[in-house]
Parts: structure tokens; C-alpha cells; sequence
């Protein structure tokens, strides 16, 4: 049998492969991530993100490839990967009917911890994760947030190397996620290895040292975030269309400076136009175009390119959308920015 730790890194993945029926969810995937270091899985839903988590937390089996977690094999040593990682699924597994504490005291016992560790663990857990004050009341009576910080909790009462969190701020709102966010700062500075799944970019660029953007099953592009933002080479500009019956109109103005697919939020009116490096005239030459054309805007910007631009380049999809083609009607849209293009 392996041993756990080593000098290799936290968790390594080689070419997994995983699918189900006809559907290949998993093309052969290779990921490392060293200790103490975030990892963020970046993907659309359906990506694999999901099935890779499954199983380097021994809940699925892979058709090839290796994975091991602290040097054991996820599949030959599954028991004792089981006692060294920590996971929290997408939707938070309480038992509704328990308090707080209840909650944090039988994961401690389903953990081997002797009782009165167990009750010495969820007290501590409680007050970390701010939860103290409701530590009694019956998990029903939580709020989404309160839920996610005991689910987490659950996954933090062994004491784990390594932590999985599978989309741990889908359906918060922006306070809640906050808090998520800061608790696991907290964990990573206390030198827990983490490995995040997430839909969300600005989550992804505010928590992990290294990102793997995973599409169709593949890892398609991987580095630190600003790596990934040069990798593109192109400077952003942004600006909020006032009237939205001009948004077609501001496309039109602007497609002869755009570099790539320009971006579009119809619900917020905003435009994202990559530029290349062009840079401060292109925002001249923009203003020009824009007022030429008598369309009504405000939040003008350059910047550097968003993690969100870099998914679409990669991609050509936003990374909350389920298909590789944008949809109409709906959220953002990609338009054809160039001549060529259009």
C-alpha cells in the first residue's frame, strides 16, 4: 500500500477517462496540484468537473487513467484516501431535522472521532464558521449561506490534508458567497490543499493559484490566472449602452475594432470589446464611433482582459452556458466583431 504525503504533489491526475453509456464525460484529463496551493476547476456544467471529484473522492471508479490523492491510488486505496480528504457537494448534505451542532457531532462520529472529540470539534467548527449563535436550532431554520458554512464544516471536522469543494457558492447571494470565500482563504493559509470546481470566474480568479479550464471532457488551457489572461494578448474595452434598443446599433459601431467576438449582457446593457493591443486609442477611437453613431452611453473602461473574456476565447461559449453555442434570447451573447467574422 502507498503512503500518504511524499514530495510529489497533493493530488495527480494522468489522463482519466470516464464515460457513461455513449456519453464520454472524461477524454483523458492530467492535473497536479501541490500542497497547500487552490486549484480551480473552471468549466461549464456537463464540463466533467463534477465526474473528476467523483472520483478522486472514490464515489466513482475511472475507465483509464491514474489519479492518487497524498501518493494512494483513489482506486486501490480508496479506504485511506477517505480518511485524509474532506468533500462538500453542490448541494448541501445536512440532515434538515438536527441542530447545527447534531449535524457537525455525527460527522465527527461517522469520522471514528471519540464523542467527546467529536463535541469538542463542532464547537470549534461552529464558532469558526460563525454559526455558534444558531448552533441549537434545527438545521431547517437555516438560511442558504448558514446551510453551505455547516455543510462545509461537516467536511472540515477530521482535520483533512486535502478538501474538495464541488461548486460551494452556486445559489448564494454575493454576502453569503463572501463569507465562503473568506473561510476558505482561512484554510488555505492554515495550509490545507484545496481543489475548487466553480462556474464562476471572479470566484475562480479571487481564490485559486493555478486554473484548469475544462471543456467536453478535456482540459483545454491551465497556468495562473494572469497567465491565462496574457495568454489571450488583448486589453478590453467596456462600456454600458444606456438605451437598450441600442445595443445592436453600439455593436455595429464599435465591430471594426474588435480583435475577437465582442461580449454582450442584454439584461445589463454592458459590451465587452476585445481590442488587442491597441489599447488608449482604441478607447478614443470607440468614443468617436459611438457618439457618430448616437448611441447614448456611460461606465466607460479599458482593462485587461476578465477571466470571463478569456473562457469565451477559449471556448467560444461563456462558462455558465450548457452548450458550446450561445443562447438567444437569454443572457450574454457572442457577436462576430470583425468584418471577417460577421
Amino acid at each position: 500500500m502507498g503512503e500518504a504525503g511524499g514530495s510529489g504533489p497533493a493530488v495527480l491526475v494522468e489522463g482519466l477517462t470516464k464515460s457513461f453509456g455513449s456519453v464520454r464525460a472524461l477524454r483523458g484529463i492530467d492535473l497536479a496540484v501541490a500542497r497547500g496551493r487552490v486549484l480551480g476547476l473552471l468549466g461549464p456544467n456537463g464540463s466533467g468537473k463534477t465526474t473528476t471529484v467523483r472520483i478522486l473522492t472514490t464515489l466513482l471508479e475511472p475507465d483509464g487513467g491514474r489519479a492518487t490523492v497524498e501518493g494512494l491510488d483513489v482506486v486501490r486505496h480508496a479506504v485511506a484516501v477517505r480518511r485524509i480528504i474532506g468533500l462538500a457537494n453542490q448541494q448541501a448534505a445536512v440532515d434538515e431535522t438536527l441542530t447545527g451542532r447534531e449535524n457537525l457531532e455525527l460527522a465527527g462520529r461517522l469520522y471514528h472521532l471519540g464523542r467527546r472529540e467529536a463535541r469538542r470539534r463542532a464547537a470549534e467548527l461552529l464558532e469558526r464558521l460563525e454559526l455558534a449563535e444558531a448552533a441549537n436550532r434545527p438545521a431547517k431554520t437555516y438560511s442558504g449561506g448558514m446551510r453551505r458554512r455547516l455543510d462545509l464544516g461537516a467536511s472540515l471536522v477530521a482535520h483533512p490534508r486535502v478538501l474538495f469543494l464541488d461548486e460551494p457558492t452556486t445559489g448564494l447571494d454575493p454576502r453569503s458567497r463572501a463569507d465562503i470565500w473568506e473561510i476558505i482563504r482561512d484554510l488555505v493559509a492554515d495550509g490545507t490543499t484545496l481543489l475548487l470546481t466553480t462556474q464562476y470566474l471572479e470566484e475562480a480568479d479571487n481564490l485559486a493559484d493555478e486554473i484548469a479550464v475544462i471543456d467536453h471532457g478535456q482540459v483545454i488551457a491551465s497556468g495562473t490566472p494572469d497567465q491565462l489572461k496574457d495568454r489571450i494578448g488583448w486589453d478590453v474595452v467596456e462600456f454600458r449602452v444606456t438605451q437598450r434598443e441600442q445595443l445592436d446599433l453600439a455593436i455595429e459601431a464599435v465591430r471594426p475594432l474588435a480583435t475577437a467576438r465582442a461580449e454582450v449582457d442584454p439584461r445589463s446593457g454592458a459590451v465587452t470589446v476585445p481590442v488587442g493591443s491597441a489599447g488608449s486609442d482604441a478607447l478614443v477611437d470607440a468614443v468617436r464611433r459611438l457618439d457618430g453613431a448616437g448611441v447614448e452611453i456611460s461606465d466607460l473602461a479599458l482593462h485587461r482582459p476578465s477571466l470571463d473574456n478569456v473562457f469565451l476565447a477559449l471556448t467560444g461559449h461563456a462558462a455558465q452556458d450548457e452548450a458550446p453555442a450561445p443562447k438567444r434570447g437569454r443572457g450574454r451573447k457572442t457577436y462576430a466583431a470583425s468584418t471577417k467574422e460577421a
